[in-house]
């Protein structure tokens, strides 16, 4: 049986062309690695074609792409086979909508709000403007509402198998609600001209006999359809008649017909456009085809979890990754119920395995949540990157910025300008949605109801615009100590941007949000709508911060890329080893199971990619001379239009980090062109400045993809690849020594080390989809077997060839699976180093009992590799680790000189028997 808590995990991305089986012949790679679980992508069925599949359309069955039941059956097999546990991805926030393959979307399209899938979904009925009954828009026209109609894209067809009508756009099925079927049928009799047949009196008979609203109702349509299927040739006249209902500019009454049709649906058609001002369901982000779930609703929880809880029960479910957490209502509610199905499934008698996709800001602490281990690890990647970072380079970077982008380098600037672009613009509608609550709740007391709609929208942008993390997490009940403050910090600062008179607006907004107007010795306020409120701006904030910081922020603001990673802080100073040390001492305690990532499928770059960028902190004066070099050779290549510069200056200084970052080691394939180009695109749409998703700059874009393919053409641009090949080559060496820190920090500090599928190799790729193309797992299998006995040294000397990297990974695994109790729930403690080189190194223990390992880790090589151009002369390193309290192998006394430690490359982790037994401290235990 594998552990309960995994001791390492492996991300797979599971598509069509990677399922079930293709999974399942990597399991016996992954156990010779050292892997104890494995972890995919969601597995639950996604739409058709899904490459990430969280898109999920039904979370009932097994998805048939990845081989369905059969393959998943296989997939468990092979684990139990190698005594590997299973982690899956799993969506509780929301589905895939829209097309044709979501039966509850499709049923509340039928039946709206007596659809009893309705309650599921997060749908503000009653807000479509211009309209008498209650609806929800969909957003999925290219053109106008009128184009679509008049060039006939909207098409009426009868399903004769069903016996159902839907209204179709393209691959989108629109059904059509029952109590308008006899309107049609009517009508297709009529437009047939088969009202003498038999089979159109009974028609008409059938279109005639149900009066009244909302009739046939969901009790009676069953019924209804059933006999229309039976009546022969029903089939044939209504599929003549519905040429009244086929639209088109040439046929009015036709295109009115439809028209009318359409307006007494349950849905309003809409361009994509009207997406981001007059949407009235909750969406993940700004994504039209991913609607919000409501499981805080008890009927939806149990139906969305029904298959997980059979695949605890049936032993082939270990764990769970949990997406998107900060989408639920409360998220704290969830969990505990997540954790009573579980024990329900399995019983008490040990743990399962929960981890959180939660993205932590700066100095923000994880709320505990029962049953839950940690989150999946972005905080401590970024932990690691800061801490392996030169700060004293990132002093002159930010020189070097100021003078790029001719802004300070700050960047909070940058994601209030962006929250106001979101909000604009991506967000409209959802911020609309609480405004307006807002104004109800202060309208429903005298108190309150001269605070204006619009003072209260000011007053309510404000406050987003200041707030500093991704959500507060109030339940129905007060909030905690931690939210009220993070609340009262916001309305100040918002406050203090106020300029109108305050007259108690911003202490009624407060109050909203913490739900204190609803304390017993206040002004009576509508309570569902004070606490839907609260919570819906919780459910708010989340995207807003994403998409401000992660999805626009991070692609302006430059100063050193590999610091622009999810949950982190591009304006970064670094961390001091002793900051680092504190903040793993509290990770020991507080959060030692939850993962540690250095790459995901979200992560901006690759793991690699980002510790060579990071390097550069460690070469400022020659990087910002190559830049200086590379904009004047490159300067040929630009186009200069009117106001336009393509690319922008920030934008090509972007690139370039980019380019040194994925440069190939051994030279750009007949791909790279097109994936730096792909990146570039997004990129540029990310930022939001030039052009944009919603906006695209044709010209612009055009023109900054000439530019790259330009400046990589060694027929226009010799002279800069070879300034750019020479740089690159040495920002490799450097970048490949920081990723060995990186590897060896991730794989023995407290957490769970997670391995992104591929990574074990040098990891150089870019944001999705460039890090999800296909691995070649049969050459790093074939690496594996040949490293049996690996030779460091001959290792160090063809490190390109990635050999080196697996080798490391293995034996750290191995290291991991001996020691496990060590590392799994030992103590860390900082170990002191003296000596001249002593900022250079990272030196702690782990220690449980008696058994223990002491490790240390190099940072910032340059001195020792002359800026990258050698491998580093391990001698060089004067400073000493000071191992009182623990047997080092070899080592008289209590100190360590680093040239003993680090044998053939700087980074160490040596098997140390603790002096005596202690027994160790007490640690929160997740269960």
């Amino acid at each position: 049986m594998p552990p309960a808590i995994p001791l390492a995990t492996y991300r797979l991305q599971l598509t069509a062309d990677f399922d079930f089986d293709k999974a399942a012949a990597v399991v016996p790679y992954l156990k010779a690695l050292g892997i104890t679980h494995l972890y995919t992508s969601p597995v639950m069925k996604a739409r058709k074609g899904s490459t990430h599949g969280y898109d999920t359309v039904d979370h009932s069955q097994l998805n048939p792409e990845l081989g369905g039941e059969a393959g998943f059956a296989r997939l468990s097999e092979a684990l139990k086979q190698h005594d590997l546990g299973l982690i899956i991805d799993f969506v509780p926030n929301h589905v895939g909508v829209h097309f044709a393959d979501n039966p509850w979307w499709l049923d509340v399209l039928e039946w709206g709000q007596a659809s009893p899938h309705a309650a599921a979904f997060d749908i503000d009925w009653d807000l479509l403007p211009h309209r008498a009954r209650g609806g929800v828009l969909l957003p999925i026209l290219g053109s106008s509402y009128g184009e679509a109609l008049e060039r006939s894209d909207i098409e009426l067809r009868y399903d004769p198998d069903e016996a159902s009508l839907s209204a179709w756009y393209f691959e989108h099925r629109l059904p059509i609600a029952p109590e308008r079927y006899g309107e049609v049928l009517r009508m297709v009799v009529k437009e047939a001209d088969a009202a003498e047949t038999e089979a159109g009196k009974r028609l008409s008979a059938l279109g005639a006999r149900y009066t009244g609203l909302r009739r046939p109702n969901r009790k009676e349509a069953p019924g209804f359809k059933a006999e229309l299927k039976d009546i022969a040739g029903s089939a044939d006249i209504i599929a003549r008649g519905l040429d009244a209902y086929r639209s088109g500019k040439d046929r009015p009454a036709q295109t009115l017909t439809l028209h009318h049709l359409l307006e007494r649906q349950n849905y309003k058609l809409g361009h994509w456009r009207l997406a981001s001002s007059d949407i009235n369901y909750r969406r993940f982000f700004d994504v039209n085809g991913l609607a919000g779930l409501r499981v805080e609703d008890p009927g939806t929880f149990a139906a969305t979890h029904r298959l997980v809880k059979q695949l605890v029960a049936d032993g082939k479910l270990q764990g769970i990754r949990l997406d998107h957490i900060d989408g639920l209502r409360d998220p704290a509610q969830y969990c505990q119920r997540l954790r009573r199905l579980v024990r329900d499934a399995q019983g008490t008698t040990k743990p399962f395995y929960t981890v959180i996709e939660k993205i932590l800001c700066e100095h923000e602490r994880l709320p505990h949540f029962a049953g839950v281990q940690g989150t999946t690890g972005y905080e401590w990647m970024n932990v690691i990157t800061h801490v392996l970072v030169d700060a004293k380079g990132l002093e002159a970077l930010d020189e070097t910025w100021r003078q790029v982008s001719n802004r300070p380098p700050r960047l909070a600037p940058y994601v209030k300008d962006a929250k106001r672009r979101v909000l604009e613009t991506l967000l409209t509608s959802e911020f609309i949605v609480l405004t307006r609550l807002l104004a109800r709740i202060a309208n429903g007391h005298y108190s309150t109801r001269d605070f204006s709609a619009d003072s209260l929208r000011q007053a309510l942008e404000l406050y987003v615009l200041h707030f500093p993390v991704y959500r507060t997490y109030l339940t129905h009940s007060s909030p905690t100590a931690l939210d009220r403050k993070l609340i009262d910090e916001t309305i100040e600062r918002a406050r203090a941007e106020w300029f109108a008179a305050d007259e108690g607006i911003f202490d009624f907004l407060r109050d909203a949000l913490t739900m204190d107007l609803l304390k017993p010795d206040r002004p009576p306020h509508s309570a569902p709508r004070v606490r839907r409120f609260a919570l819906k701006v919780q459910q708010f904030t989340g995207p807003m911060m994403a998409k401000s910081l992660e999805d626009t922020a991070f692609y302006q603001f430059h100063r050193l890329i590999a610091l622009n990673e999810v949950g982190g802080d591009p304006s970064s100073s670094g961390l001091a080893i002793p900051a680092f040390h504190e903040i793993m001492r509290t990770r020991a305690k507080e959060w030692p199971q939850g993962m540690t990532a250095t790459a995901t499928h979200d992560t901006k770059r690759g793991e690699d990619a980002r510790a060579r960028i990071a390097a550069l902190s460690e070469v400022t004066g020659e990087w910002t001379s190559a830049v200086s070099r590379w904009k004047v050779l490159n300067a040929p290549h630009l186009a200069l239009h009117d106001n336009l510069r393509a690319p922008s200056a920030t934008f090509e200084y972007m690139l370039y980090q980019t380019l040194l970052g994925a440069w190939p080691l051994g030279g750009p394939d007949a791909s790279f062109v097109e994936r730096i180009q792909a990146y570039a695109l997004k990129a540029a749409r990310e930022g939001k400045e030039e052009t944009s998703w919603l906006n695209p700059h044709e010209a612009y874009e055009s023109e900054v993809r000439s530019f790259i393919e330009k400046i990589l053409d060694p027929a226009q641009s010799a002279e800069f690849l070879e300034a750019l090949q020479t740089l690159a080559r040495r920002v490799a060496l450097l970048g490949a020594l920081n990723s060995l820190s990186q590897l060896t920090l991730k794989a023995t500090l407290p957490g769970v080390p997670d391995f992104y599928q591929g990574t074990e190799f040098w990891d150089l790729s870019l944001v999705d989809p460039d890090n999800r193309r296909p691995v070649n797992f049969a050459a790093r299998h074939a690496a594996l077997n040949s490293l049996d006995n690996p030779d460091w040294r001959n290792l160090t000397k063809t490190w390109p060839d990635g050999r080196l990297k697996l080798a490391w990974t293995r034996h750290l695994l191995k290291l991991r699976n001996d020691l496990a109790n060590v590392f799994a729930q030992g103590d860390y403690q900082p170990l002191d180093v003296r000596g001249a080189h002593a900022d250079h190194v990272i030196a702690f223990a782990r220690r449980h009992g008696r058994a223990a390992a002491v490790v240390v880790v190099g940072r910032q090589y340059a001195p020792f590799t002359q800026a990258g151009r050698e491998w580093p002369v391990l001698e060089g390193f004067d400073a000493t680790v000071h191992t009182t309290g623990y047997i080092v192998p070899g080592v008289a006394g209590n100190q360590l000189p680093l040239a003993r430690a680090f044998r053939d490359f700087p980074v160490a982790v040596i098997a140390a028997p603790a002096a005596s037994a202690v027994r160790p401290a007490r640690r929160r235990v997740t269960t």
